[in-house]
């Protein structure tokens, strides 16, 4: 039976190819992963994040997400800060730099996410983003 949804689920596929491609060239000016760059905004987003909270956030495991903050960190982009009344709990913070790299890396964000988008029209926009909450809620 072809009502055309494999045809659709083929194009919403591509369409999440061409979104990771564009996302990953748009952090290419600040040498930053996707994962880095999730990590960095959920980070940036709280008030002191565990490594823990972290992989749960970004859906990996802890061993993976302290890699991913060892990178932050040796960037200078994160700092691990110990938690008061507790001597083996630390939680990740963000520097001014890395503050500065989440503003930057949001703004070409985006701009990318508009250059893409912009060749639909102001009302096609809006019923994608209706679809698309539907389908993914």
């Amino acid at each position: 039976m072809d009502d055309g949804t494999a045809a659709l689920g083929d194009l919403v596929m591509r369409l999440a190819r061409t979104q990771r491609r564009r996302w990953r060239e748009a952090l290419a000016p600040w040498d930053l992963s996707p994962h880095q760059a999730r990590a960095l905004r959920v980070v940036c987003g709280q008030d002191g994040v565990r490594v823990s909270d972290l992989a749960g956030a970004l859906r990996i495991a802890p061993r993976s997400a302290t890699e991913v903050a060892d990178g932050l960190q040796e960037r200078g982009l994160v700092e691990r800060v110990p938690v008061p009344g507790d001597r083996r709990a630390v939680v990740l913070t963000p520097t001014v730099a890395g503050r500065r790299v989440q503003g930057e890396v949001d703004a070409a964000r985006a701009a990318d996410s508009h250059e893409l988008f912009a060749r639909l029209s102001t009302a096609d926009r809006a019923e994608l983003g209706r679809i698309l909450r539907v389908i993914s809620d």
